[in-house]
């Protein structure tokens, strides 16, 4: 079974920091670019972040640019998603999600990933 499982997710006050994980099992992610979703209460899932097979290529939505980082460790088959200088704006359950790509060097976030997990809340509030 191929399952995807992330972690790290809490309540957070303003300007605090989280660490997300995102771990698989039953495949190995370095054959897959990984993106960061969230979806806030009441609002459409968005693409936070994401990160080539390679971990050479990343990208960012606009509002996270500068405080978060997205990283790999293909030999630990995860993936990190380090939130700094968190706002409220931020809280919602955030979800990793796989896509296998031939190129190590691009990546997406793209709603039709092929594998998604069940998501970790943030919550960042006072």
């Amino acid at each position: 079974q191929l399952t995807l499982v992330e972690s790290g997710g809490g309540l957070v006050q303003p300007g605090g920091s989280l660490t997300l994980s995102c771990a698989a099992s039953g495949f190995t992610l370095d054959s897959y670019a990984i993106g960061w979703f969230r979806q806030a209460p009441g609002k459409e899932r968005e693409g936070v972040s994401c990160i080539s097979r390679s971990g050479v290529s990343t990208k960012y939505t606009d509002s996270v640019k500068g405080r978060f980082t997205i990283s790999r460790d293909n030999a630990k088959n995860a993936v990190y998603l380090q939130m700094n200088s968190l706002k409220p704006e931020d809280t919602g359950v955030y979800y990793c999600a796989a896509l296998k790509l031939g190129s190590g060097n691009v990546c997406f976030m793209y709603l039709g990933m092929d594998y998604w997990g069940k998501g970790t809340l943030v919550t960042v509030s006072s």
